[in-house]
């Protein structure tokens, strides 16, 4: 994956990217944000015609339309999907605001409408969330493995008994822990 442009927005596109599995290179004519933690490989110095080839997916946060208008170019004749940010219109993907709590994720998208929106919906979702949804998908894991150690499927399971069962005990776990610091 490519991202070019170091700026707040870029650096925090790269590292979506690198929080979900993905090899990420950087190409900026100047930095305005730290680099991002795991990036690929970093080169400093202004785009030209050529940096996509072998990409499948690119960023383009430059900030200054006419390299945009050549990314945008470049893209589309080597068909590469490409998110221009701030740019919906030429857009082949939107980022989502996303929350984690383990292996569970949250991703809330206004495909690319108001990014602003998508995040304040993520916020508002996560308070909203047991605290305890890392723990409980850890568990469930454990209960579908030991389901198919033994030999029987687990697709006709109900798991919405099992599920609350976690969340509850999660959520009683915490209160109780709260009673003691009091």
């Amino acid at each position: 994956m490519l991202v070019v442009g170091a700026g707040r927005i870029g650096v925090g596109k790269a590292q979506l990217l690198i929080d979900a599995g993905a090899r990420v290179r950087i190409i900026t004519s100047e930095w305005l944000a730290a680099p991002p933690e795991g990036v690929d490989s970093i080169e400093q110095r202004p785009y030209r015609a050529g940096d996509l080839r072998g990409h499948l997916l690119v960023v383009s946060a430059t900030g200054d339309a006419d390299v945009n208008d050549l990314i945008v170019a470049e893209a589309r004749t080597e068909g590469i999907w490409l998110n221009v940010v701030d740019d919906p219109e030429r857009s082949d993907f939107f980022f989502t605001a996303v929350h984690r709590d383990g292996d569970v994720v949250v991703s809330v998208s206004t495909s690319g409408a108001s990014p602003a929106l998508a995040q304040e919906l993520r916020s508002m979702i996560r308070r909203l969330l047991p605290s305890n949804l890392a723990h409980t998908a850890e568990r469930l894991r454990a209960d579908r493995t030991a389901v198919h150690e033994s030999g029987a499927s687990s697709e006709g399971i109900d798991w919405r008994p099992r599920i609350r069962q976690l969340l509850e005990q999660g959520s009683a776990e915490r209160d109780e822990g709260a009673s003691r610091r009091r």
